[in-house]
């Protein structure tokens, strides 16, 4: 058993601007603006609320408009002060991964009931507000704010019942989940109850660890 380090990092760039970054794997997602993303000689462009998969040496750069970033980086050390929130993940040394990017969209007053997942992630509210309530702990979250789920832990939330609220969040899962939820409900009268939340899923991308 390995540990990596995942890590959520904002960055804020000015019309033009450019950043490049050394390789591992790292999901970018574009909050505002727009990005021209160069990696392995490939060029492309990177709009608001959408997602790519990098593992090569990257190079970002603003558009006229400037641009602001989230961006997960998945390694064996981490980048420490730069990150809006990182945490150690434990992986098996010849596990087989892959690197998860969505959107989950709630209603007013939407819940997402009691469950847990099959591997680790970070997330970020985008909009809205959220009660985040593990081990009888609650965290009530605003946009920009992050949060860790470490999978099997037990977790409930609530959304804002006077703004539409949605998150990002960035899993490592196993591999043999690809195309498929990785959510477990912990009580079985939950697992059938409607379910408001909806998903929008950006990468699905198998990884090496």
């Amino acid at each position: 058993m390995a540990t990596r380090v995942l890590e959520l990092i904002e960055n804020t760039l000015d019309a033009g601007e450019r950043v490049s970054l050394p390789a591992t794997n790292r999901i970018v997602y574009v909050v505002e603006g727009e990005v021209e993303a160069q990696s392995d000689g490939a060029a492309e462009r990177i709009s608001p609320n959408e997602a790519r998969h990098f593992s090569g040496n990257l190079s970002l750069q603003a558009g006229d408009g400037g641009a602001r970033l989230w961006r997960w980086e998945l390694s064996s050390r981490g980048q420490g002060g730069l990150s809006k929130l990182r945490a150690a993940i434990p992986v098996d040394d010849d596990g087989e991964y892959l690197m998860r990017c969505d959107r989950v969209d709630f209603p007013l007053g939407g819940i997402a009931y009691t469950h847990t997942h099959q591997g680790p992630g970070i997330r970020c509210l985008y909009m809205g507000e959220f009660d985040v309530t593990v081990d009888e702990k609650t965290k009530h979250l605003l946009p920009g704010e992050a949060w860790f789920e470490a999978g099997p832990d037990p977790v409930y939330a609530e959304a804002s019942k006077t703004e539409l609220t949605a998150f990002i969040r960035v899993m490592v899962l196993p591999r043999r989940l690809l195309g498929q939820s990785s959510i477990r409900y912990v009580k079985s009268e939950d697992a059938d109850k409607p379910k408001t939340q909806t998903y929008t899923v950006f990468v699905d991308q198998p990884i090496e660890v």
